[in-house]
């Protein structure tokens, strides 16, 4: 295996307790995930990683793979760096697939994986699309400003970039959770210490760019619909319907 994708996930939710066994359609969230990354191009292996044994009953139950890792940890990164810990060193690229993304693009991962595939030196990547005007000043939709060679600038939650000249044609772009690591960087971030920037935004990506990595970003359309609450949960469960 040399590209693969793992998927965090947990049953302790505060907003939708055990939110990756929630029924769609008759699957839990967690396969509707592991089925759309299955289908992404190039992808060698699909793995769950999770602190919950239940969840991984349920996933050897559909046929996937299910890495069981520490329930302390932090952040879905620090999770994911201890899966990769237990998998080979053969794996050398990383898509990070978020368990609550049951519609997410398949080819949406393959791009992701992309730019890691091309230049050796990157170290992780990432994926923007066009900012919807009425979130522009929801500290919850982060947004990122990217250089002239398409590598992130900075994330904010604040309102960025601040455009006085509409003339320049910059439009606020809107950051997607969806990220790609190297393997050896993937398992150097939980050590590096949290930066300033990091702690003010509270975005754990920051950290990554204060300590002089570069994050390149791929543009997509929209951002994959996230399930974070019981309405979300029926908005997606009607989708799966019409199709």
């Amino acid at each position: 295996m040399k590209t693969i994708v793992i998927i965090p996930a947990r049953l302790a939710a505060t907003r939708l307790p055990d939110k990756p066994l929630a029924d769609i359609c008759g699957k839990p969230m967690i396969q509707h995930v592991w089925e759309r990354a299955r289908e992404a191009y190039g992808i060698d292996g699909v793995f769950i990683a999770t602190p919950d044994q239940r969840i991984i009953d349920v996933v050897k139950g559909f046929g996937g793979e299910a890495i069981l890792t520490r329930a302390d940890h932090e952040t879905g990164t620090d999770r994911l760096a201890e899966a990769v810990s237990q998998l080979p060193e053969s794996v050398e690229i990383i898509v990070n697939v978020q368990g609550d993304e049951p519609r997410i693009d398949p080819k949406t991962i393959s791009a992701v994986a992309q730019p890691l595939l091309d230049d050796p030196q990157l170290a992780m990547a990432s994926a923007c699309c066009p900012l919807p005007p009425e979130r522009l000043t929801d500290p919850n939709a982060v947004k990122v400003v990217l250089a002239v060679s398409g590598d992130a600038l900075y994330f904010s939650r604040a309102p960025i970039p601040f455009v006085r000249d509409a003339r320049a044609g910059v439009a606020p772009r809107l950051h997607v959770g969806l990220y790609a690591y190297r393997r050896e960087f993937l398992l150097r971030f939980p050590t590096l210490p949290r930066t300033p920037l990091e702690r003010a935004e509270s975005l754990e990506q920051l950290r990554a760019i204060e300590s002089g990595y570069r994050i390149r970003m791929i543009e997509i359309e929209r951002a994959p619909s996230a399930v974070d609450t019981p309405e979300d949960l029926e908005r997606v469960r009607a989708l799966f319907l019409v199709d």
